[in-house]
């Protein structure tokens, strides 16, 4: 499953978070999104301290890739 338009666009930590929001929409149970919702919220006021720009970019990527993994895990029965 491709992600969902605007990956690519994603540069602050509050681009990444509404965009991690969207993502749970796509999964297939609302215990599953309330699951990831609340994962990402953790995860988001876990690191809203973080200050280097490169770790901070390195976090997005990773987040997407993982969000991208987890979307085709998912929902490849659709």
């Amino acid at each position: 499953m491709p992600p969902l338009p605007g990956a690519e666009l994603i540069q602050t930590s509050v681009q990444l978070y509404r965009y991690l929001l969207r993502c749970c929409r796509q999964l297939p149970s609302a215990a599953m999104q309330q699951h990831y919702r609340h994962a990402i919220r953790q995860s988001y006021n876990s690191h809203s301290d973080e200050k280097d720009p490169e770790r901070i970019l390195l976090m997005i990527n990773r987040a997407v890739a993982d969000a991208d993994w987890i979307l085709e895990k998912y929902c490849q029965g659709k």
